[in-house]
């Protein structure tokens, strides 16, 4: 493998063409945005979403999807809610034999699909793979050290893409967990978003600790049902990844939290908030994916009573508060 194209012009898939291009691959970034790809191929640098990393003038962007049908292995990085339309894109362009990394985190909505689903719709035959682990796209761009993990059905396959996309500082660790990288991945935003609220209502240092133990609890409760394995909620794609997403104010998902915690209004928040939060739109395919596999998800419920059925905050926590008490297990 030596040619790589990027899907999505985003902070993390701007950081991941950079990572890419480290490890020695040529690179590509398509985007849907022309502002995006003339300023990457002018400037050299992202300005919209990664201002101040210089890029190689080597990594090219583009908006003609037939620039990326000679991609040994494509990255996947749209927001997990366009990613359909991503696939119909993209449908007929990439042969059957190239990889697909889906670096995404999220359910969709409405269909409370994982995206590794979503994307075998439309790419039946392609080996796809999971990206996932903590990991802020500034982080990465700076080169600054960050391990993730890298999981496909075959676990051979995982090894063999780590070691060509892992460099000195981007270490990629080898899984055959798919589905626990995507449950962890997505289902950490909601606990990130109820953890801001936390500290936005200065409800201390213990109750912030606590929901956050209790809420990779519940997600690993979703994971293992849905035939996860309990390690990888251990590793970097569950413990690493919440802790990251929970607890730094880097966090989309936090920051949210923590604005409405401070009483900004969420119809405000919703309007004014770019890129996605992922957590606000992944609530619901959680929640729906709870009651299918009948998992009891406490926090993550009381996120989708506040999130889509206007719950207050107070009612939320009262609600947590006031749950009975039981043995704790996993």
């Amino acid at each position: 493998m030596n040619h790589v194209s990027v899907i999505g012009a985003g902070a993390w898939g701007t950081a991941l063409a950079l990572t890419t291009f480290r490890a020695g691959q040529a690179v590509n970034i398509w985007s849907i945005s022309l502002d995006k790809v003339e300023t990457i191929n002018q400037r050299h640098e992202n300005v919209y979403r990664l201002p101040g990393i210089v890029l190689d003038p080597l990594i090219h962007a583009t908006m003609d999807p037939q620039e990326t049908a000679h991609a040994d292995m494509v990255i996947l990085v749209p927001p997990a809610q366009f990613m359909r339309s991503i696939c119909e894109t993209f449908q007929n362009i990439w042969p059957s034999h190239v990889p697909l990394i889906i670096a995404s985190k999220g359910i969709e909505d409405g269909s409370d699909l994982l995206m590794s689903e979503v994307v075998r719709e439309y790419f039946p035959q392609n080996p796809i793979l999971i990206l996932s682990g903590p990991s802020f796209a500034s982080d990465v761009a700076k080169k600054l050290p960050t391990a993730l993990t890298l999981a496909a059905e075959d676990l051979t396959l995982s090894q063999k893409i780590g070691k060509i996309l892992s460099s000195k500082y981007f270490r990629l660790y080898a899984s055959d967990d798919i589905i626990g990288l995507q449950i962890g991945g997505a289902c950490k935003n909601i606990i990130a978003i109820a953890c801001g609220i936390v500290e936005g209502l200065e409800l201390g240092d213990n109750a912030r600790a606590a929901l956050v133990t209790r809420g990779l609890a519940e997600i690993s409760r979703l994971g293992c049902r849905m035939g996860a394995k309990l390690e990888t909620f251990l590793g970097l794609s569950g413990v690493g990844d919440i802790m990251l997403t929970s607890l730094s104010p880097q966090s989309r998902n936090h920051s949210f939290g923590l604005a409405l915690g401070r009483g900004s209004p969420l119809d405000s928040l919703m309007s004014n908030t770019k890129p996605l939060v992922e957590g606000v739109h992944t609530v619901s395919g959680a929640t729906s994916l709870a009651k299918k596999y009948k998992i009891d998800m406490p926090i993550t419920f009381a996120m989708h009573a506040l999130l889509k059925h206007g719950e207050t905050i107070e009612g939320i926590v009262n609600s947590l508060l006031t749950r009975p008490l039981k043995i704790e297990r996993s």
